[in-house]
């Protein structure tokens, strides 16, 4: 794997973290593009990230999320419907590590994580939407790979993920 390259061996193909910009994507795919309400908060030390999209649906309980991360990302974005929850984290350090270990390019949680200052040093991008200290349950309870709404946006698992700096952007197809 180069620096600023996730390489997708799945697809044969590369995501340049280091040249794209979510408003350049806008500015040249707007039609193509879905665009996540702004809510999201980074945590992970890659600022920008992307690849394609896998799902998990869960409430209040990270063992799936676990068990996914621990599986080899191939560069992919796990992107966790945790309904929002704001009282429990879904993802910690112990996770971002797992992420960053498997190569995955990026967690998008819509929910909390936990232990914020640890997660900057991995290079792994993770967006949620606030922190909280006390741990989900583990009861392994949840959907992989379904479509999952949240923020004005539809996560397919297989279309596309860009975030960074501006926001988080979604396409069907590839596109850098």
């Amino acid at each position: 794997m180069k620096l600023g390259y996730t390489y997708f061996s799945h697809l044969d193909t590369y995501c340049n973290m280091t040249t794209f910009a979510t408003a350049d994507l806008c500015d040249e795919h707007s039609s193509k593009l879905s665009i996540v309400t702004p809510m999201f908060m980074a945590f992970g030390g890659r600022g920008a990230f992307c690849g394609q999209i896998r799902t998990l649906k869960v409430f209040e309980d990270n063992a799936l999320v676990r068990q996914t991360l621990s599986t080899p990302g191939n560069g992919d974005v796990l992107v966790v419907d945790g309904g929002g929850s704001m009282r429990c984290a879904l993802v910690g350090d112990q996770l971002a590590l797992l992420a960053q270990q498997n190569q995955w390019s990026g967690v998008i949680v819509y929910g909390c994580v936990r232990d914020s200052v640890a997660m900057k040093t991995m290079d792994v991008g993770i967006r949620a939407l606030n922190t909280h200290p006390l741990r989900s349950m583990r009861k392994g309870i949840g959907d992989l790979d379904i479509p999952v709404v949240f923020g004005g946006v539809k996560f397919s698992p297989g279309h596309w993920l860009y975030a960074d700096a501006d926001g988080i952007v979604v396409s069907v197809e590839a596109l850098v």
